[in-house]
């Protein structure tokens, strides 16, 4: 049987984050946030690791092409409808609730359309892992909305609306051009620590 795309292991881990955020978006919708978060973090981890896995493999140029689109497009269900979702089932409604939806998405879609062009010009005159971001990665939210989740016992009742304002500045982050270094080998399993750390916060949240 003939099928369009690619199938090879370079791209399960991306597959496997994209499949998890869907079911994050429905636990949320549902009312689940919690199961929505840990989804979140799962899909934070796929793609930590997607793109190393990706370099284990001698790729044509139409697999390379392939890879910079499917991340990204999986990277906006993740991390652009994602987070939208646990807001709503966080109980979050109403005009401005709507509006800060709005500017996150686009933000998101604008950042990884940009990030597509740059990392394609990129790979045309240079080899090797990319050293530098401009603006905030969009993955940055399988930490960031996590973290506000898991000090929902400290911020109590004000927990949604910090969660609600933290998607207007995420959102901006996302667009402002400023360089930002990308982890290297020392600083990769360092974010894994934190997401641990912050999985362990959210789940004791969990369970109060």
């Amino acid at each position: 049987m003939n099928l369009i795309g690619f199938y090879n292991y370079t791209v399960i881990l991306t597959y496997l984050g994209a499949a998890a955020a869907v079911c994050g978006i429905f636990f949320s919708a549902e009312g689940y946030p919690f199961w929505g978060i840990v989804c979140l973090l799962f899909a934070g981890l796929t793609d930590m690791f997607d793109g190393k896995v990706a370099s284990t493999m001698k790729r044509t140029e139409e697999e390379k092409a392939f890879g910079i689109q499917i991340d990204s497009l999986c990277d906006l269900i993740s991390f652009g409808v994602l987070p939208l979702a646990i807001g709503y089932g966080l109980g979050l409604s109403g005009g401005f609730f709507y509006v800060s939806c709005a500017a996150y998405l686009l933000c998101a879609i604008i950042r990884l359309a940009y990030f597509n062009v740059d990392e394609a010009n990129r790979q045309k005159s240079e080899n090797g892992r990319r050293k530098t971001y401009y603006g905030l990665p969009v993955t940055s939210a399988a930490l960031i909305f996590p973290l506000i989740f898991g000090l929902k016992s400290l911020l109590g009742v004000a927990m949604p609306v910090i969660y609600q304002i933290a998607l207007y500045g995420v959102a901006a982050a996302f667009i402002l051009k400023f360089k930002l270094p990308k982890p290297d080998k020392k600083g990769i399993p360092a974010l894994v620590v934190i997401g641990l750390a912050i999985l362990v916060l959210v789940i004791v949240s969990g369970l109060k």
